[in-house]
């Protein structure tokens, strides 16, 4: 989160310090890496700052704006964008529950710099076919990152802050289940063993969270150098379970495909703040990689297609 209130906090939130890591630093390059083809616009909002993205089975594009808390649906690449719900305020991270609800964040705004004091975000259920809006959990640090088990346990996480909250599936909110300074997006494996988190602002990378250990957690990539600036967000994870992370300042999209090596998948896009891939066979559809950004457009990433 970057827009307007945000670029002065940048430069004071990079001198901090403190996420725990263990592995070397790293380089973004790849001398194997193909060079990847350019992104291609899909879809542009006006006036907003995307950073919330998920697709249903029907390939139907849901995203959040932060200026406004508004969610917009997208029908399929090309087609116009319409509003369907707004949280209250700056709408954050979305994520589909077990029964086919979306799960929007709220509180993308300034009081993400007091999260873990105030605790003032939360997360609204929305059904996507209803447009009905009901509360689902309340006193986070905040919900820049949603990941959901397969249970229905939720995970969110905050890139000013250094708490990531628990909402279990009976509604128990743990707002410090770990402390990891400055993780933002939020995506679990295909066993719900790891929470992977990108690191954006304080010893900027990208880590994996044990969920049955999560003071434990295991870095895959470390920024140096001018690297520290790229501001990593909203990941997700390929087909093959490796991690794809936008570089928000640098302008690329990375694929993690060991600790310590990557590949780059596309560039020229920076403010880049969320991936995600398609569903289903139409539309936003399955294998295809999209990406959303603080410029209100959305992009299709082809060289991070699976």
């Amino acid at each position: 989160m970057m827009r307007r209130w945000a670029s002065a906090i940048v430069s004071v939130v990079l001198l901090t310090s403190g996420a725990a890591v263990l592995a070397p630093a790293t380089a973004l390059g790849a001398p194997n890496c193909p060079a990847p083809p350019p992104p291609v616009k899909v879809a542009q909002i006006g006036g907003s700052a995307l950073e919330g993205l998920a697709v249903d089975d029907r390939g139907r594009l849901y995203t959040t704006d932060i200026l406004t808390g508004r969610v917009y649906r997208i029908d399929g690449p090309g087609q116009p964008a319409y509003p369907i719900a707004t949280v209250p305020g700056g709408g954050g991270a979305l994520a589909w529950m077990p029964d086919g609800t979306l799960l929007v964040g709220y509180g993308a705004d300034p009081r993400v710099l007091v999260g873990d004091i105030v605790k003032a975000a939360g997360i609204v259920r929305l059904d996507v076919e209803t447009l009905a809006v009901t509360p689902f959990a309340a006193g986070l640090s905040a919900a820049n990152g949603l990941a959901v088990t397969k249970d229905g346990t939720v995970y969110a996480t905050n890139d000013f802050g250094s708490l990531i909250g628990q909402v279990l599936p009976d509604g128990t909110v743990n707002p410090a289940w770990a402390v990891f300074p400055s993780a933002n997006g939020a995506v679990l494996d295909n066993t719900d063993s790891y929470l992977y988190v990108s690191r954006t602002f304080v010893n900027p990378g990208v880590s994996r969270i044990p969920i049955a250990n999560p003071s434990a957690p295991e870095s895959i990539l470390d920024l140096r150098g001018l690297e520290a600036l790229s501001a990593p967000d909203g990941l997700t994870l390929d087909s093959a379970g490796r991690p794809v992370v936008p570089m928000n300042v640098r302008g690329e999209i990375v694929r993690i495909d060991a600790p310590g090596a990557t590949c780059v998948l596309g560039g020229g896009i920076p403010t880049s703040s969320v991936l995600v891939y398609g569903r289903g066979d139409q539309g936003f559809s399955s294998g295809r990689l999209f990406r959303a950004g603080f410029d209100g457009a959305v992009y299709e990433i082809p060289g991070g297609s699976t």
